[in-house]
């Protein structure tokens, strides 16, 4: 058991640090959003209001998952308010309990308000257990609702994931402004 945890903590480790320099991936992070933000709004148009009516958003374009009882998530995203790049983001998961399998999937945070997004960017924001996101598919949007200020959607890619556990999700916030050290 300690042998696949290892595994398993070390495929996500290389996952975050890939052969890319910080340049390249940060651009890669940055093309990837953009395609992703554009097919969920082709998979659902309602996405958009969410897009234009928002405080800020933060697209996910690949969030990797895996777990065997320990599991756990990570991806890098990009950071919009008023519909322009503004940082990056970064999403570490970690939970136990039943769950077996991999997946990886897309995922967009909306922030409803000026609260909620100052909270993210404050890196005080996480979700527990008993948050979830609305699986994007065709009309999907139209019931989605906040909840404390932020919804959250996401867009499997590939993979079987069965999963009931307890854990949570933290995020961390850098603005364009950090990275270029002004």
């Amino acid at each position: 058991m300690k042998t696949l945890k290892t595994i398993f903590l070390s495929a996500i480790l290389f996952t975050s640090y890939s052969g890319f320099s910080q340049t390249e991936k940060e651009t890669k992070i940055i093309k990837d959003s953009e395609e992703v933000k554009i097919k969920m709004v082709e998979t659902d148009e309602g996405l958009k209001t969410f897009m234009d009516n928002s405080t800020a958003y933060v697209i996910f374009p690949n969030v990797g998952e895996g777990a065997l009882i320990v599991g756990g998530a990570s991806g890098n995203g990009v950071v919009y308010e008023n519909g322009k790049a503004i940082g990056f983001a970064d999403l570490k998961k970690l939970d136990i309990g039943l769950q077996a399998g991999g997946q990886s999937l897309s995922e967009v945070i909306f922030f409803e308000t000026e609260e909620a997004f100052a909270k993210f960017k404050d890196d005080e924001l996480t979700f527990s257990a008993e948050a979830s996101a609305v699986i994007l598919e065709s009309g999907a949007s139209k019931n989605a609702n906040y909840s404390d200020g932020v919804v959250v959607f996401a867009m499997p890619k590939a993979g079987v994931m069965a999963d009931l556990s307890v854990g949570g999700q933290k995020l961390s916030y850098n603005s364009f402004e950090d990275e270029s050290g002004k």
